[in-house]
């Protein structure tokens, strides 16, 4: 089932050859090991620990997600809330998500997550909120097209009332 809700992502390429470079590694390593079956064991160890690095480090954030697609934006922007927490205390990981999460994400999940606080608030219609966790995030994020995109509207909206 199509989500109704609008889901960007954004690529940042670059990333993806420190993840090719693992791959290989991983293939390299299995090859030492059983030659025959390298490809396939090191797909699966690749796999596995992406899977794993993206279900269990951030939780908060997949849980938003999972509550915007329930139309539960209150419940989400909590969830989201936390995730910002979270990469706050260990930036490490946001900054090298390429390499510790095998995320190539071209947007970190402090800026997602701010970026998402944002887009719940309009969607129950608390524009005043949205509208200052959107100059949050260009704050902390001044390249953010989102936000820059979404400041221009509820500006429009406002000059129209």
């Amino acid at each position: 089932m199509a989500s109704e809700i609008p889901t960007i992502r954004q690529t940042a390429w670059i990333s993806v050859i420190p993840q090719f470079l693992f791959m290989g590694l991983l293939l390299l390593v299995f090859h030492q090991i059983s030659p025959k079956n390298a490809v396939l064991y090191g797909a699966i160890t690749y796999l596995s620990i992406s899977y794993f690095l993206r279900f269990f480090i951030p939780k908060s954030h997949r849980k938003g997600l999972s509550l915007y697609k329930e139309n539960q934006f209150l419940e989400g922007i909590d969830s989201f809330q936390k995730s910002y927490n979270f990469f706050d205390q260990n930036e490490y990981l946001d900054k090298y998500r390429y390499l510790l999460l095998l995320s190539s994400s071209k947007m970190g999940y402090k800026e997602m997550a701010l970026n998402n606080i944002a887009f719940g608030y309009s969607q129950i219609g608390d524009g005043k909120n949205a509208k200052e966790y959107y100059e949050r995030l260009l704050t902390e994020f001044p390249n953010n097209s989102i936000a820059k995109a979404a400041i221009k509207m509820i500006n429009s909206a406002e000059k129209s009332e």
